[in-house]
């Protein structure tokens, strides 16, 4: 099993997906962090790739890259890459811009099967990767157990709730293809991205609108 993000293959998610798996699989995820890049890929020069543990390597390259020397280099007998936990949500038209679903999406294209994990963040709010790792760990019990078609992958959304709240649902539904919010600000030299990603449109039982009611949205999608 590879494990990998678009965060850097330090990052606090990608350490709670370890947990949620019980210690279990290889990470193989960018050097650097690399949110929103998408299916980025790497032909231009060499990529560099360096062993920091038994399980965890690192490669100057996006979550693209690492999966394909994961599965092609490295570890080719794997099954599953799953992706996360990533440190923000990505539903609905996130997932063409991001890269910890793109990670996935390039597994299933290779033939293997896939899982993307992301904890939306309600700013101001601190993430609890604890919490994170625990429904994680729930929702991959399920997931493994179910058949997944040969050109799909999952993609799936933790909801950030107050630690008062009830434990969250599961819920398989449908992406969301609301556009994210646009909008800039201008300094008189420069615009400056400034749309509020709570504030986002939602249809009814889609993943953002599962996600943002307080439970866990689980979407199959389709190459």
């Amino acid at each position: 099993m590879i494990l990998t993000n678009d965060d850097g293959y330090n990052a606090d998610g990608i350490k709670a997906l370890q947990t949620a798996l019980n210690q279990q699989g290889i990470i193989v995820a960018p050097e650097q962090p690399l949110s929103g890049c998408g299916h980025q890929v790497t032909t231009h020069r060499g990529l560099k790739l360096q062993q920091h543990s038994k399980q965890v390597y690192s490669v100057d390259g996006t979550p693209v890259d690492c999966v394909r020397l994961a599965i092609t280099e490295l570890f080719p007998d794997t099954e599953w890459v799953i992706s996360g936990i990533n440190a923000g949500g990505n539903m609905g038209a996130d997932i063409y811009i991001s890269g910890t679903v793109a990670a996935v999406r390039e597994a299933a294209l290779l033939g293997k099967k896939g899982i993307a994990i992301s904890q939306w963040r309600k700013k101001p709010l601190a993430i609890d990767w604890e919490v994170a790792a625990h429904w994680a760990s729930q929702v991959l019990d399920v997931l493994f157990s179910l058949s997944l078609p040969s050109d799909c992958y999952w993609n799936v959304n933790l909801p950030h709730l107050e630690s008062n709240a009830k434990e969250p649902e599961m819920i398989f539904c449908e992406k969301g293809i609301e556009p994210l919010p646009v909008e800039y600000y201008f300094d008189g030299k420069r615009y400056y991205y400034q749309g509020e990603y709570s504030k986002r449109q939602r249809k009814k039982e889609t993943d953002v609108d599962v996600c943002f009611s307080g439970n866990i949205a689980i979407s199959q999608l389709q190459l």
